[in-house]
């Protein structure tokens, strides 16, 4: 009986949304966002790649397009990463 409140619970605590991100990232968490690096970093890098080696304007730009909004990506994530990192050592 006390094992299925507990699930309830936990249950309850899931559906609800968090107002604000955790202060500390847990390990999980971590790998994630190194995850998300590099592959925002590599699409950038191939798609800068094949920008330079195409002779066709419109698919050049649209490589172009592809490389800037990936490495907004990147620029943003680590942004952030580091917002928490200074508001953590206050």
């Amino acid at each position: 009986m006390q094992q299925q409140e507990q699930n309830q619970m936990m249950g309850q605590n899931q559906n609800q949304i968090m107002p604000q991100p955790p202060n500390q990232v847990s390990s999980k968490d971590l790998l994630y966002l190194t995850d998300m690096l590099s592959w925002n970093l590599n699409a950038t890098k191939k798609a800068h790649f094949f920008a330079q080696q195409c002779t066709i304007p419109e698919v050049k730009n649209a490589l172009e397009q592809v490389c800037q909004m990936h490495q907004n990506h990147y620029n943003k994530i680590l942004q952030h990463l580091n917002n928490q990192n200074q508001q953590s050592l206050m």
